[in-house]
């Protein structure tokens, strides 16, 4: 009779070997930045071979995290054009410089990744290539012609501003950024040769370039790590003012200025506080703005904090609040839920598509002025009702334990990988990782990660700039 363990090595031996290729990849700065480490984690801890292609900005971090998965993951060092668009780059207004100069210094890793990618595929037998960023629908990709199945993705993206907010030159911006890149698809063609292209919705289906063909399958982008974010053993009452939180990057368009409006135009006692955890460009200019609102108080600008720091105040605070007007994905909205949190939010892009009236309030930004009218009706509704509060809360932990748990996501992308590469076998590496014991989740022997070539020091610098944005770019999906 054949035992447990026998069964389990057999089945764990059919499972797809994977190589992740990535621009980025961070936990420390979140945002799209995240996605590729959960890929490679997850699919170490189920016992999947995997290896990780990343730029070496990030090197330290990753091996710190996983030191025992250090010999499956290969760092690109910045080249010389890298190191020159980093140079001409700050001359540049940001998002100029992000479509020109960025997506020159992003492809030059692409083709580096590309090089590499064709050794590590001969040399570890990868059934599929996984590139699960950048998530921009639109951003060619230079990974095809490497002899085994590409998936690409979950991509959001395709975004535009609320017309009430939308300038004709940000318009006009974007549309010729757009018709750049679908020329630019057709010179680079990853992504009109992908098997499977993933996207997160709707909205970014209709942003992929045309003639692609691969299957599109839609699948959330974001998903939540539940032994990070979760609620409190216990959320009793307490006295005192209801306490809110806006977790992101400070620049214009999260629209905290008009939560700061909306907040002073609440007028329940005791008022509600605010805290703001997060840096950017703008901090000063809104640390001003609450000053001249009479809000110094009652707003706490906190800073940038770790991942685990934002997780413990989200849960010693009411609710989370998210005015973004140009929000792709909205990652902190799942997190937030994940932490039993109602979340007030823009009626607009990826928070649209994670909350209904269950479990958060979302407010249309019609207008200027309805829109900051709106967010503070939201401050007090939720400000004054703990059992709303509450109630909104349960619901979300439920829909995120449901849908946006990362367990879940790897249980979809393993059987996406199986249809790429033609296998009909389910899952086969979730049946092993039931019977591994513990001392053998991560089971790949411990050595010192390999350096394609030694690091510039551009690339230390512009660590400290890369995936820090939890949204996305104006224009960049």
């Amino acid at each position: 009779m054949e035992g447990l363990w026998e069964r389990a090595a057999g089945e764990a031996s059919a499972s797809p070997r994977v190589l992740i290729i990535s621009e980025n990849a961070s936990v420390r700065y979140g945002g799209e930045a995240i996605l590729p480490w959960h890929y490679f984690r997850l699919l170490r801890r189920r016992g999947v071979e995997a290896w990780l292609v990343v730029h070496s900005r990030t090197r330290a971090e990753l091996t710190g995290l996983l030191p025992e998965e250090a010999d499956r993951m290969y760092f690109l060092p910045d080249t010389a054009t890298n190191k020159l668009a980093w140079r001409l780059g700050r001359f540049l207004p940001a998002r100029l410089s992000d479509f020109t100069l960025g997506f020159v210094s992003r492809l030059t890793t692409q083709l580096a990744a590309r090089k590499l990618a064709r050794r590590l595929i001969a040399e570890h037998r990868v059934d599929v290539v996984h590139q699960p960023i950048p998530v921009s629908p639109r951003e060619p990709s230079l990974l095809h012609g490497l002899g085994v199945p590409v998936v690409i993705g979950p991509m959001n993206g395709n975004m535009s501003f609320p017309p009430a907010f939308e300038t004709g030159a940000g318009a006009m911006a974007v549309a010729l950024s757009r018709r750049a890149t679908n020329l630019m698809n057709r010179l680079i063609p990853g992504k009109l040769r992908a098997s499977f292209l993933l996207v997160a919705n709707e909205r970014t289906r209709r942003g992929l370039p045309a003639g692609g063909r691969g299957e599109v399958v839609e699948l959330d982008e974001n998903g939540v790590d539940l032994e990070v974010w979760s609620p409190p053993r216990e959320r009793g009452r307490r006295e005192g003012p209801a306490r809110f939180a806006f977790l992101g990057r400070l620049v214009s368009w999260k629209a905290v200025d008009l939560l700061l409006e909306a907040l002073a135009r609440v007028e329940t006692q005791p008022p509600p506080e605010l805290e703001i955890l997060g840096d950017g460009a703008i901090r000063g200019d809104l640390e001003a703005l609450a000053e001249r609102l009479g809000l110094g108080d009652r707003v706490r600008f906190l800073g940038w904090r770790s991942q685990a720091q934002c997780a413990q105040r989200l849960r010693e605070v009411d609710a989370l609040v998210l005015p973004s007007l140009y929000e792709c994905g909205g990652a902190v909205v799942l997190e937030a839920m994940a932490c039993g949190l109602p979340v007030l939010a823009t009626a607009w892009g990826g928070p649209a598509d994670y909350l209904d009236d269950s479990c958060g309030i979302l407010v249309p930004p019609d207008t200027r002025e309805s829109f900051i009218a709106g967010l503070a009706d939201g401050l007090t509704r939720l400000g004054a009702d703990p059992e709303l509060r509450r109630r909104l809360g349960r619901a979300g932990r439920d829909r995120v334990e449901q849908t946006f748990d990362w367990e879940i996501k790897i249980d979809t992308i393993l059987d996406i990988y199986h249809r790429a590469i033609g296998r009909t076998t389910p899952r086969p590496a979730e049946a092993a990782a039931k019977f591994r014991s513990p001392a053998s989740a991560l089971n790949a022997p411990t050595s010192p990660p390999r350096e394609v070539r030694r690091r510039g020091r551009a690339g230390r610098s512009r660590s400290r700039r890369a995936g820090r944005d939890r949204g996305c770019r104006p224009g960049s999906r």
